[in-house]
């Protein structure tokens, strides 16, 4: 006899697996969703995508100036 104890619907059995599984659950979904997380790496702001677009030579110093402006 177990005594409600085992693997049963009894004592800690169901509890033992429950919240841990629920722990891990919401870590994955925290790092799934996370905007942070996304590609390893944290969200650019406009100024820093502009700022590579300028050292690319997409666009000029006169329009980096009215764009950084604006932003």
């Amino acid at each position: 006899m177990m005594n409600g104890t085992g693997w049963g619907m009894g004592g800690m059995g169901w509890g033992m697996w429950f919240i841990p599984l629920l722990i891990i659950l919401a870590i994955y979904l925290f790092m799934k969703y996370n905007p942070q997380t996304k590609s390893g790496q944290a969200t650019e702001s406009p100024l820093d995508i502009l700022r590579k677009r300028y050292a690319k030579g997409e666009v000029t110093k006169e329009q980096f100036e009215q764009m950084r402006k604006d932003i």
